[in-house]
């Protein structure tokens, strides 16, 4: 893999040389790195957010976008390798949305394999684990069918989609990203050693808290599923409460390591936090 500055690829709106832990956070299939500014201003001076940027949009409009998940995740998992003389260790949390929750797990399985040196803790969000794949669900057949998509699934910037003008530079972005998606085949291989962190709206249509609750069988460390109230963009509506549960767990990652009964005793609202009981489901051959 070609060594990719992290410049390039990494936004620090907040930048916090005294945090003691730091979050890389992965944005959703035609999002861009300024879907994480409301996140990482909450959360300085404490965790630092890295908000990664992902080719054609903003900043990097004149770049191709990427139509592989997997050269897209190689790319990344080199901005994202320590270098010499970089800041002494501190806490790296992941935190992905939707496709960013696959890129975030498939960046995480390269850097402990490669480096040995992976995220402290994996947060994916909004994205259905492998075990509980929808065969076909990522493919549309034209333009049509991707616009009525994104509209039914609302977010930040949908409404763009009615203005000709920019719609004219969010479309290949989109044509990349869910194209991206539907030819994605997870890496397979033994689960992560990190703890994982599965966030999942009550409503959302494209991974339910059960089909989110399956990342579980993909770790060997512990899991915990939170459900929040709201679609396939609730982390929009409790970016809040998502800051506080990142705050802890940051905090208690940077004590040391994170014993098992520690993973769901963060401080959000018990009415938001949904416990995992009884054993994962059965570990597939796939990993995401």
């Amino acid at each position: 893999m070609a060594t990719e500055e992290p410049d390039r690829w990494l936004r620090r709106f907040h930048p916090s040389a005294g945090a003691t832990a730091e979050l890389v956070c992965f944005p959703h299939a035609g999002g861009s790195a300024a879907y994480w500014f409301a996140l990482s201003r909450l959360l300085t001076p404490a965790v630092e957010v890295l908000a990664v940027q992902y080719p054609g949009r903003q900043e990097r409009h004149r770049e191709a976008p990427a139509g592989d998940l997997h050269a897209l995740a190689d790319r990344i998992t080199q901005a994202l390798v320590p270098r010499p003389g970089a800041q002494g260790p501190r806490p790296r949390l992941f935190l992905g949305h939707s496709m960013g929750a696959s890129l975030a797990y498939e960046v995480a399985v390269r850097l402990e394999d490669t480096t040995g040196g992976g995220p402290a803790a994996l947060l994916l969000s909004g994205r259905r684990a492998p075990s509980r794949s929808r065969p076909g669900a990522d493919r549309l057949d034209d333009d049509r069918a991707l616009l009525a998509k994104v509209r039914s699934l609302g977010g930040t910037g949908s409404g763009l989609l009615d203005d000709q003008e920019m719609l004219g530079l969010v479309l290949p972005v989109l044509r990349a990203d869910y194209g991206a998606l539907a030819s994605y085949e997870p890496t397979g291989g033994a689960p992560l050693s990190c703890p994982v962190v599965g966030l999942a709206g009550d409503r959302d249509p494209e991974a339910s808290p059960e089909e989110v609750r399956a990342w579980g069988s993909h770790t060997s460390a512990p899991f915990d599923l939170h459900v929040f109230p709201g679609g396939h963009f609730f982390l929009t509506e409790h970016t809040a409460a998502v800051a506080e549960l990142v705050s802890g767990l940051a905090s208690d990652l940077a004590s040391g390591p994170l014993p098992a009964a520690d993973l769901a005793s963060g401080p959000l609202p018990a009415a938001a936090r949904r416990p995992v009981s009884g054993p994962p489901p059965a570990r597939p051959g796939l990993r995401a």
